[in-house]
């Protein structure tokens, strides 16, 4: 359960999700936004790979939540294939919203108003802690990143652009 703390610093929904999964987690605020990993590293006092990023798609359409960690970029190819799908977009600002309740750069792992398909990068497991946004630009959390995916529903899988 969140402690009153918690519940003040997080989006109102997230907080709701965080009681009904029963996930205890700090939430830490920001007085700046820290809208890309980068900023959230730099805010936590982290790597930039520990930073998990919520980010939303749109395959043939259908919204899909792919989770990666901050370092790297999702290799929109590989999810295409992932899903079966013949298109895979990234979703813009509204599509974002509407799917998730929550506006760019402060989209949770979960507590989405609208149930979607996640694919998280293995490579979030090469960390013992990640961190992600809980529900605001303002506003993080930390997790193990196994317990991240299975709260979020994902399926691990390997959709991260080749390094170079």
């Amino acid at each position: 359960m969140t402690t009153d703390e918690t519940a003040s610093h997080a989006h109102p929904r997230f907080a709701a999700a965080l009681d009904e999964l029963g996930l205890d987690v700090e939430i830490r605020r920001f007085p700046d936004e820290t809208r890309t990993a980068q900023q959230a590293a730099d805010a936590i006092g982290c790597q930039v790979s520990e930073i998990a990023k919520s980010l939303i798609f749109a395959a043939d359409g259908v919204p899909v939540l792919v989770l990666m960690d901050g370092a790297s970029r999702v290799d929109v190819e590989r999810v295409r294939v992932e899903l079966g799908a013949e298109r895979v977009t990234r979703a813009d600002a509204k599509v974002v919203r509407e799917t998730t309740g929550y506006a760019i750069g402060g989209v949770p792992p979960f507590g989405h108003i609208t149930p979607t398909r996640v694919l998280a990068d293995r490579g979030l497991l090469d960390h013992a802690l990640v961190w992600a946004a809980a529900g605001t630009p303002h506003t993080v959390f930390a997790l193990d990143p196994k317990s991240l995916v299975a709260h979020a529903g994902g399926t691990l899988v390997d959709v991260r652009e080749p390094s170079a």
